[in-house]
Formats: C-alpha cells, structure tokens, sequence
C-alpha cells in the first residue's frame, strides 16, 4: 500500500556545497553514515543477515482446561454477573470481566450487552470448562456502550491489545511493520526504511514483513534508480561524491554529478516501479539499453542492464507475484499440540512483500476460527487494512469485521474465504507455511539441552554430547562434488562453525559417495591431529566453558555401508573417543521411519513422534540443505562460464530476449517458471526446460 505524506515546500537546488576535508577514498568518512554497516559473507551460503529483532515466540502453557471449579466460587461469579445484567444496556457494547484484584480477566463485545452477559448469568448452562473457570473468577463487570457494533468490535480489539486479558486471544509480538520511504522534503529526495507514524512528507510503500526485506529491495532499488539514502546532512558537507556512487549504487546529486531534471527522473521511475507499474519500468529501460547498444554507447548499455538485474533481483527475492491479486492480505491459521499459528502473506501493487508467522495465546480449547477472528480484530487496530483480505477458515462475524475495516479505511474491505483459482492457491502456500513455521517454532520450545540428554539415554552414548557434527555430500554425477559439515550443541546450531569441501581427489569414480566422505573425514580430522606449526594442539576434551573443537558425536546421512566405512576411516585414524552414527531414510524417503545405525549395536527405529528422532531429522535435513546450498553455488559459477548456450533448444533469438528481460544470467537462474514464461517467445515448455536446468537436483 502507498501512503502519501503531506509535502513541505521544497528546498531549492544548492549550487555551491560546503568544503570538505578531503579524506582518503574508500575510508569510512567516505560512506554516508547509514551505510558503515557493510554486509559481510556468510560460512552458509543460504543464509542472509537481518536485522535483530525480538523472535517471534510461542505462548507460555495454558493452564489446563480440565482444572476444577469450586461451586461456591462459580455462585460467586454468577451473582456478580447477575448484578451487571440489571444495569446492563440492550444495546451495542464492550465489557469487561474483573476478578477480586481488579485484573481484567476478559474483555468481549455484542449487540446485545443484556444478552450476552445473561447467557453467563444461567447457573445450568452448559458452558466449556474455560468460560466456567472465567465465571468462577469473576467478582465484577464494567461495562462501555458504543453507537454501532462496529465501534464495538475496534473497541474490544484495542482493549485486548492494551490490557491482554487472560481468557481472550492474544496477539503476540506484534511489532510495527517497516515500509519504504521516498522522501519529499528536498530537491533531491532519499529512500530510506521507516517506522512508526508517517509524519515527515513522502511516499510511503509498505508494509513489508521484515526488516531484512526492506534492506534488501532498497540495496536493489539503489542499483536500479541511483537514489541516494544519506542523511540530509551528510548530503549537504559534500563536496566530492562518496564511495556509494563510485560503486554505483548513488547518482551523485550533492555534487552534481546529475543535474535536477534528471535525478528528478530517476525518483519518477523508482516510485513507479514500487506504485507497481514496474513491467512500464523494465520495458522503458529495455528499449534504452537497446538503443544504446545499436549506438554503440555500450558502457551506456551496461548501465541499462545493470539496472535491469537490480529490478529482476527484487522481484525474485518475493516470490509468488500474483497475477490476478493487487493488493491483499492472506492469513491462514495451523493449530498443532495446543498451540496456533497464524501466517500472514503481504501482496502490494501486484508483488509480494513478505510474510510473518504469528503465535498468537490462546487456550487449546479455542478453535482455528475462533483464534483467527480475534486475530485479525487485533492485527488491524493499528495497522491500515488492504482492499482485499483474505482467510483460510470460515470467521463468524466476517461481513461485521469487513463494516468495521471499511470504517477504519474509509474505503470498501472485502473478507473472504477463497474456493477456488489462483486466491485459492494463495491460501493453501500460506497454509503450508504456518504448518511448517509452527512445526519449527515446537521444535525449539523443547530446551535443547534436554534433547540431548534424551539422546544419550536413546542412543546410549557415554556422556551429554557438546558438540555433534553432522556431514553430508552432494554432486551431479560425480561433477561439481562437495562435501559440508554442520555444527550443533547446547546453544543449537553453531553457523560460525560451519565448514565445506571441495573435494579435490582426482581418482575418484564419479558418484564414489564412500571416497568423498573419506576425503572430507580425512582433511577435518587431520587437521585436529596435527594442526599446522603456530597452532596450538585441539583438545579432545573442553575442561571449560568453550565450544570444544572436537565432536562429541558425528552423524552421517546413510545406512549400514556408509557408517562401515567411516568407521573403517575413523580406526585408521586412531579416532576412538568420537561416538559415531548413520542415518537411513525410511521406505520412499518417508520422514519419520528413518533408522539408526551404530557400531556394534542392533538397528534402532524410534517411534515417528519421538522428540530426539525429530532433532535428529533437523540436524540431518540441515547438513542437507547446506550441502546442497553449497553445491549450486560452484554448479552456477560453471553455468555462467558456459553460458545459456548450454540449454537445449535455446537460441541465439530466444537468449537475447531473456537477457533483455532479466538483465543477466544471475536472474535468469533466480528467476521461477513463471517468470520466465513473461519472456516474449518464450514458451511454457521451454520455460520449464530453462528452470530445470538450473535448478537440477543434485544427488
């Protein structure tokens, strides 16, 4: 959504800047003073850094629902509800429920308020267990009439928010969501990431889910539009143009590097692009690169493409871009051991702009369509609504909650549960990222430490382990073979330990699984037995408080051969103080019948819920994903030295207007089958060929 903030009268262009010490090129002082925080490589090559911010956590244990009830206590509560319902209006209101301390233990709405508050005044109603324990708790009401059950409804939400009453839903973590600024109180406007009240005059373009996502579509934005993000006053003391336009990520506008007009341009294209007129944007920067090249103004063109990369790599990095949605949000809620998980997709200008997952508290007997109404009453209390919102469960009130998002927005909300088409499809990625979110988000509210004590009683190893490396390989055919090794411990997975291998032996079969995890085993552990001269000697043991430097316990993915020939590998060694286990899948690959294999022992199978299998999965699953994140990195460095030559069925008509389309080869890798279908000439068939070729499974 786009956000305008009222607009100052603009400065006028400075012709003369203040001198400037001349520092050295490349220094700090060279750096706009928001830029010094430079991005460093990652050991991980799928891991990208973000900005610190509180985690999303789940809620504390709800107390048990089956919990008695005093009857004395419980004809307490009914008097004093009896009491309100005297007074009580039969109009629209909001009440709230306090107990003996004056805590407010409930807050609800209805049309009705007489009505409602009747309905827990009934001493043979059947009521759940939860409402009864309220009841028993409760010792007064208070009560707030409204105009409209509308007004009811936002009122109610606040109060949640603001007082979190024990027996209603609430929202957790709810943080302010960052947006994009393009600011319009200076001749030369900045983009910046902003949040909190939209106050300073500009365009505003949110929200984003996450900061990190923000920070990457500005660096994108950058390369694309040239747009400064300096501060006003490190803008003006210029008096030579910093490191950013040397690296081409800023038009030089504080020493007239580009003249008013034309920075003025650059503005216009990045607010189109974000407004979500970007395919306007890629065709218009197409055409001038083409024309450029035919003028053979060719580092002109470069700029073109280099622009066009940038805005291809935004695009990318969201994911799903719907064609038939403009501006929506997609929530789908996932209950799982008592807990809920709401994710929320963000869909702006036609793009996605992220996605969050949501924990919200509430007891387990609230069901999905309960949790997600008071959800979304919450969500929005602070938040502008989109046009469009839509929901994976039926709510209750769905046509009340659009009246009273309409009224917040000023403008018509639609609320929906879509059946079928590509909104249908929306829900169901959303479904499938809250199921998983809520999975991973279970896993680690077990303490880690007791996992690992729950291995040693499971797997019978000497001592709580303190640190597990687990290794894996991959290659296609023998070609582009890499080995990686993960790192956990008490505190989780350890990423600064992290290590991978090319491996380099040159009599290796291709597809030698057993030779490759020899080579790799190898050249770790060598390393351990004999470090280089200078180093100090590792300690098989850590008589402190530091991470030891030997593992505990290695795991590798495999069965019964694999885990031989390590140990084979590991008694050449004379490794005899490192526990050692394999991990085979289960029939067709199925997560949860994995069995375990370790030296002198019978085949161990765990039952498929069993929390130390599950941490053993994600420590395997893991190595997988590094590994493999590790092998694309060097398949695609080849890839790019051969070229697009390479794909079949790609010519030299079709390979000129992808790099028209995309830029460069990197997007063209990044890019998914749909957006490689949006390439004039490109078919569907050969878009899935092109996609496969990149994205070949390795083995």
């Amino acid at each position: 959504m786009v956000h305008d903030s009222p607009e100052r009268p603009t400065p006028a262009p400075k012709v003369d800047s203040k001198a400037d010490p001349k520092p050295r090129r490349g220094s700090k002082s060279d750096l706009p003073q928001d830029d010094l925080a430079l991005d460093t490589s990652d050991v991980d090559p799928e891991t990208s850094a973000a900005e610190e911010e509180d985690e999303a956590r789940l809620p504390e244990a709800s107390e048990d629902a089956a919990e008695a009830v005093a009857e004395g206590t419980l004809s307490i509560g009914h008097a004093a509800i009896e009491n309100a319902v005297r007074l009580a209006p039969t109009s629209p209101g909001v009440y709230r429920m306090l107990n003996a301390a004056n805590d407010v233990l409930y807050v609800g709405k209805a049309k009705n308020v007489k009505k409602r508050l009747s309905s827990y005044a009934r001493a043979n109603a059947p009521l759940p267990a939860r409402i009864l324990r309220m009841i028993a708790a409760t010792t007064q009401v208070e009560i707030v009439s409204t105009m409209t059950e509308t007004e009811a409804l936002l009122l109610e939400a606040n109060l949640i928010k603001q007082l979190r009453p024990r027996f209603n839903v609430q929202l957790r973590d709810d943080k302010s969501f960052p947006y994009i600024l393009i600011t319009g109180d200076h001749w030369a406007p900045q983009i910046l990431k902003h949040r909190g009240a939209q106050s300073r005059p500009g365009r505003y373009f949110g929200p984003f889910a996450n900061a990190g996502a923000v920070n990457r579509t500005i660096t994108a934005l950058q390369r694309a539009f040239l747009i400064r993000s300096c501060t006003d006053g490190f803008f003006e003391s210029r008096s030579r143009p910093c490191l950013l336009y040397q690296i081409k990520r800023c038009a030089g506008p504080c020493t007239r590097e580009i003249d008013f007009p034309g920075y003025s341009e650059l503005v216009r294209e990045a607010t189109e692009f974000l407004s979500g007129r970007s395919h306007a944007v890629k065709e218009l920067l197409a055409a001038e690169m083409e024309k450029a090249s035919g003028e053979l103004e060719f580092e002109t063109a470069a700029l073109y493409r280099d622009r066009l990369a940038a805005l291809s790599a935004i695009q990318s990095q969201q994911g799903i871009n719907p064609r038939t949605v403009e501006e929506a949000d997609v929530f789908a809620i996932h209950q799982e051991g008592g807990y809920s998980c709401v994710e929320v997709f963000f869909f702006r200008t036609g793009q996605n702009w992220g996605n969050r997952a949501y924990f919200p508290k509430a007891e387990k007997s609230f069901t999905p369509e309960e949790v997600l109404s008071s959800f979304l009453a919450q969500f929005y209390d602070d938040k502008p609504p989109p046009k469009l919102i839509l929901l994976s469960h039926e709510i209750e009130e769905s046509a009340l909650l659009a009246d009273a998002l309409s009224v917040k927005a000023g403008s018509k909300v639609e609320v929906s549960v879509p059946k079928r088409g590509e909104k249908k499809e929306l829900i169901g990625h959303a479904l499938t990222n809250a199921r998983e979110a809520l999975g991973r988000k279970l896993a680690d509210t077990a303490t880690q430490s007791r996992l690992l004590e729950g291995m040693v009683s499971t797997l019978g190893l000497p001592h709580t382990p303190k640190r597990i490396e687990v290794y894996d390989n991959s290659h296609i055919q023998g070609t582009n073979a890499v080995g990686a090794m993960i790192v956990a411990g008490p505190d989780g997975f350890m990423k600064n330990q992290y290590r991978k291998f090319n491996i380099k032996s040159e009599g290796l079969t291709p597809g030698d699984d057993y030779g490759m995890m020899r080579e790799v085993l190898e050249r770790r552990f060598k390393r351990l037995l004999k470090p280089p001269e200078g180093e100090p000697a590792a300690r098989t043991k850590a008589d402190d408080d530091s991470f030891p430097q030997w593992p505990d316990l290695v795991i590798i993915d495999g069965g019964r051969g694999q885990l031989n020939a390590v140990r084979e590998i590991f008694q050449n060694l004379g490794l005899t103080e490192v526990s050692l286990m394999a991990v085979a899948k289960g029939p067709e690959r199925d997560a949860g019948r994995e069995t375990l294999f370790m030296p002198d022992r019978e085949a161990i199978k765990l039952e498929p819920r069993d929390p130390v299998l599950y941490f053993i999965q994600r420590l395997r699953d893991e190595a997988h994903r590094f590994v493999i994140g590790s092998h694309r990195k060097l398949r695609k460095k080849d890839i790019r030295e051969a070229g697009l030559q390479e794909i079949p069925g790609i010519g030299p008509s079709r390979k000129r207007a992808l790099l028209h389309h995309f830029g460069t080869l990197k997007e063209i890798e990044r890019a998914s089958i749909a957006d490689l279908g949006k390439v004039p000439g490109v078919s569907a068939e050969s878009a899935r060929k092109i996609f496969e070729f990149f994205h070949a499974q390795p083995g």
